[in-house]
């Protein structure tokens, strides 16, 4: 069963910050690296998104291989893959996938893309929510 806490964000440095404004404008728990710990490691940043208990937003496909290649544990990651034609959209999107699948976020590597979101659960892994 999922936890029934709030979801709360660490969005990456890579990740345009329109996401961050969205997210805590809708009300989100959103805690921003490039506020908070600028440069830290990719290693770290999910170090600290499992410790906080945050699913991590990035545009980072780095994340991909800590999660996929190095098995690394994960609250839940959201991967966000929009072009340069489509970028103004990616705060919305966010909310949009948010209000859509929030729980399911947990849990889980999420792709975002313009118009969809590919939702991969991992279970092979220990999880701390």
């Amino acid at each position: 069963m999922l936890s029934s806490k709030p979801i709360r964000f660490l969005v990456d440095e890579s990740c345009d910050y329109t996401a961050v404004r969205a997210l805590r404008a809708a009300g989100y728990d959103v805690v921003s690296v490039a506020e908070s710990f600028p440069s830290t490691s990719d290693f770290d940043v999910l170090k600290v998104a499992l410790h906080s208990e945050s699913v991590l937003l990035t545009e980072d496909k780095d994340f991909g291989d800590w999660v996929f290649a190095h098995g690394e544990q994960i609250t839940g990651v959201v991967l966000i893959r929009f072009p340069a034609s489509v970028r103004k959209r990616i705060g919305e999107s966010v909310i949009d996938l948010v209000r859509e699948h929030g729980p399911e976020l947990k849990k889980s590597f999420t792709v975002l893309e313009p118009g969809r979101a590919r939702i991969r659960k991992m279970k092979s892994q220990v999880w701390t929510t």
